[in-house]
């Protein structure tokens, strides 16, 4: 999503006793009111950089939010918004010119602004401070020249109104975006390639499983490395969260106050849909078909503006759009419109207003009130001892006799949506008999074992993710156990069996078995198989097995990925039991030949090949062996590792180098105090020369979770600096 860094850290200067900076020349009025603002406001950075920020009002603590983000890494903080905007083209060129387009098809800056004069009272204060807060640290750092947006403007902050890494948006496909609205056919993307599943995971456990009688949280997102910033923010209000913030946003997106916790995972309800639109012409206009009627197709023009070797240009685009949604592409003679959730204001509203929820009856009643969660479950805890699952509310409602995975006929009434789901009418849990919950961005249908909602109950819209391995180890390491403590969950976030191999190895074992021996694969594999035939199946940095099961696995799901697909059953059940033992056996030959080329021997250790690197801040890094990395023992999501470590090769690497997975992870206990224990992937700040660059990567790799200091006494002796914001 974002490119390059700004090499400019300014806490860093701060920190090395740099001289205040000159300043930007702005209207005496609106200097006196920020600097007045900022009076208000207290950023304490603790002994790793986080920010402790407090204001006396939550638009204070806002304003000081902001500020402490983009002291941290403004360039982050910029770029989500120009790409929330539609105005990557502007920074990055023409080859972000659809990227654009996909966006400005959605988001539309005179809406947003009449959306912004419209909204709450209580609301409009806290948009207000938080471009205030962007454009003090514009004018009190001129040495930071912005790519794009030189001034923020408080309706800006309703273009990027919920944290998600991917939102709704970009589920809508560029090449097609490209080959419907640009004319020409453009290379579409390899459905059938190894990726790493994209997603979370989120434990809640109740009081009666675990020792001390208090609730438990799990707070653990999969996202690409440093795209959330670790922070407190409070004011004398009631606002009083900690966790994760998505640069930019003003919110605490996964995290917890003193009473209360939430984790989001990436849900696989079904709430993006598209329409078979069938458009005829009539006298040079367009309509499309409705029941017994045609409706006119609505037009409008969007002006794309990008960068060039020779200043700005533009591209104008003519496009369509039916009461379904715009279009985004053409299949089978038919256009392809799109619906999806764009409720900005209520997005925006209820990621706030849940960060002041201190139980479950007020958090619960936020997303009845508001429903402008459409992409992610909710594994929640609080001090009072409850435990839930809240699916997404924003489920539109709709006709159960149609396959929504696929586009549905828009010129027929009953494929339309009708209405919302209620909270009680989506797979929900509270304090099921186990005593635990538990989504890996797997169905909601095992989140509480036996006590789990009914997949029967539901229309199959309700999901279309089904099981993943992840979620078969998350119950190992859940049921059946009744003495939890903050650390043994952390352990069991990191334990390290690898299900999708315990399922695939036997059957890769018997193929062998079942091989004559005068097949010249049974003798050159008789170590290597010997090998995984006496693994436990668990990850670990000086495991040999580990490492060749990876490269086994990866190397079997590129051959039968889109045999699997064609057959409509998953990769991991047609490896297991559709894979012929010659396609087994191959892929293991494969696998051994590449890690005896690339590291001198196939029984190399798995931590010399998986590695941890931060050497830039740019946000896509570069990777080379020749540069300091760490090894990490834990193993992609893909097979079942519930510590995740998304790696793989780069141009000119023989090592894999993360890029995504645990991100952060926080571990929570409800009790009359609050206790957490965290760790950031690399470190709080985006700047090279900071000493938070990455003195958090030692803790990450190993799972060592250092104390949270969430109450103003714990920071006693773990201050770095105080301050206000501009000083």
């Amino acid at each position: 999503m974002i490119r390059k860094a700004n090499p400019i850290g300014a806490a860093v200067l701060l920190l090395l006793g740099a001289c205040a900076p000159q300043t930007r020349p702005m209207p005496a009025g609106e200097v006196a009111r920020w600097e007045a603002q900022a009076q208000n406001v207290t950023i304490t950075r603790d002994d790793w950089g986080i920010a402790h920020v407090r204001g006396k009002t939550d638009a204070d603590a806002v304003f000081g939010l902001v500020y402490a983000q983009a002291e941290d890494d403004f360039n982050r903080v910029e770029t989500n918004f120009i790409n929330a905007m539609g105005r990557m083209a502007e920074a990055e060129g023409e080859a972000a010119i659809f990227q654009d387009l996909r966006m400005k098809l959605f988001i539309d800056p005179d809406t947003l602004r009449a959306q912004y004069q419209a909204s709450p009272g209580w609301l409009k204060p806290l948009m207000d401070a938080w471009a205030d807060g962007l454009n003090y640290y514009l004018h009190t750092h001129p040495q930071v020249t912005p790519r794009v947006i030189r001034r923020f403007e408080p309706w800006m902050a309703l273009s990027f109104s919920e944290g998600s890494i991917g939102g709704d948006i970009e589920r809508v496909s560029i090449p097609q975006l490209q080959a419907f609205y640009g004319g020409r056919t453009v290379a579409m993307e390899d459905d059938n390639r190894f990726r790493e599943p994209k997603g979370s995971n989120g434990f809640a456990i109740a009081p009666k499983n675990t020792a001390r009688g208090h609730a438990l949280l799990l707070i653990n997102p999969h996202t690409s490395f440093f795209f959330r910033s670790e922070v407190q923010v409070a004011s004398d209000e009631g606002l009083n969260a900690y966790g994760a913030v998505t640069w930019g946003q003003f919110f605490i997106y996964q995290g917890f106050n003193e009473r209360a916790g939430w984790m989001h995972t990436s849900s696989g309800v079904d709430v993006i849909d598209e329409f078979a639109e069938t458009v005829v012409e009539r006298n040079g206009r367009r309509f499309y078909r409705y029941g017994g009627e045609e409706r006119p197709v609505l037009t409008d023009t969007i002006t794309v503006p990008y960068r060039t070797a020779n200043g700005m240009a533009s591209r104008k685009f003519t496009v369509f759009k039916t009461h379904h949604g715009p279009i985004v592409r053409e299949a089978d003679g038919k256009w392809i419109s799109v619906a999806l959730m764009n409720r900005p204001v209520q997005a925006l509203s209820q990621s706030f207003l849940r960060t002041k929820a201190r139980d479950y009856r007020s958090f619960r009643q936020v997303a009845e009130e508001l429903k402008a969660n459409s992409s992610n479950n909710t594994i929640f805890a609080d001090a009072e001892g409850n435990i839930a699952y809240f699916h997404p509310h924003f489920v539109p409602r709709r006709d159960d006799r149609f396959d929504y995975t696929r586009p549905v006929d828009g010129s027929d009434p009953a494929t339309d949506w009708k209405g919302l789901h209620g909270v009680d009418e989506v797979p929900h849990l509270l304090n099921p008999a186990t005593g635990w919950i538990q989504n890996t961005n797997n169905w909601p249908y095992s989140a509480a074992g036996p006590n789990s909602p009914r997949r029967e109950a539901f229309p199959r819209y309700m999901d279309v993710a089904g099981e993943n391995p992840r979620g078969i180890h998350a119950i190992m390491v859940l049921q059946d156990k009744k003495d939890f403590t903050l650390e043994s969950l952390i352990a069991a976030a990191y334990d390290p069996y690898l299900p999708a191999f315990a399922q695939l190895i036997p059957t890769l074992v018997q193929a062998y078995e079942q091989t004559p021996a005068s097949d010249p694969l049974k003798a050159r594999l008789a170590e290597q198989v010997a090998v995984l035939r006496g693994w436990d199946y668990r990850w670990g940095a000086a495991s040999v097995p580990t490492a060749l099961a990876v490269f086994w696995g990866e190397q079997l799901w590129g051959q039968v990925a889109a045999d699997a697909r064609r057959a409509g059953v998953s990769v991991y059940d047609y490896m297991a039991t559709r894979a012929t033992p010659q396609q087994k056996l191959a892929a293991l030959a494969a696998a051994s030949d590449r890690l005896q080329q690339d590291f001198g021997t196939w029984r190399t250790p798995w931590g010399e090949i998986n590695r941890f690197q931060r050497l830039t801040g740019d946000i896509v890094q570069p990777f080379s062996d020749a540069g300091p990395s760490i090894p990490v023992p834990f193993t992609s999501a893909q097979w079942g590792s519930l510590a995740s470590f998304g790696a793989r090769r780069y141009p000119g690497t023989k090592r894999y180098y993360g890029t995504s997975g645990n991100s952060f992870v926080a571990a929570v206990e409800f009790g009359p105090r609050v206790r957490a224990r965290a760790v950031t992937a690399g470190g709080e700040s985006g700047d090279p020369r900071s000493r938070h660059f990455n003195d958090q990567a030692q803790r990450y790799a190993a799972g060592d979770l250092r104390e949270v200091y969430f109450y103003p006494e714990q920071l006693r002796g773990h201050t770095e600096r105080q301050y206000r914001p501009g000083r």
